[in-house]
């Protein structure tokens, strides 16, 4: 039977879209290639993904005793936050929106499990 450990980053200060680009990167590898795979990207939003990767593969081996090689990326999404709106001066005494987007990041794992102890 497959065990399931999850991670959930709220709020982090960065656009869905940018994020999401990271997230196909790394949806369905090994946990370890994952982590290597983002700690040479050049993107921005590796560090915050690779963040929620390794708390939940260090759930995993906390809670459920599992090790860190057989556990792999079940399902990872970024999902839209709340988004504070700001206004900027514009010409002709108008105003521009600026929207400050954030993001909720959720991992699944999933590895084999180990007999109880």
């Amino acid at each position: 039977m497959a065990l399931e450990v999850r991670a959930v980053a709220k709020y982090i200060h960065m656009s869905p879209q940018k994020v999401k680009l990271v997230v196909d990167m790394v949806r369905g590898k090994g946990v370890n290639d994952a982590l290597a795979v983002l700690k040479y990207s050049t993107k921005a939003a590796a560090k915050p993904v690779a963040k929620v990767i390794a708390s939940a593969a260090a759930n995993a081996e906390q809670n459920f005793g599992l090790s860190r090689a057989e556990l792999h990326v079940a399902t990872i999404q970024a999902d839209e936050g709340p988004t504070l709106k700001r206004m900027r001066f514009g010409a002709r005494g108008r105003v521009k929106p600026i929207l400050k987007r954030s993001t909720h990041i959720t991992v699944v794992l999933t590895g084999q499990e180990v007999a109880t102890r």
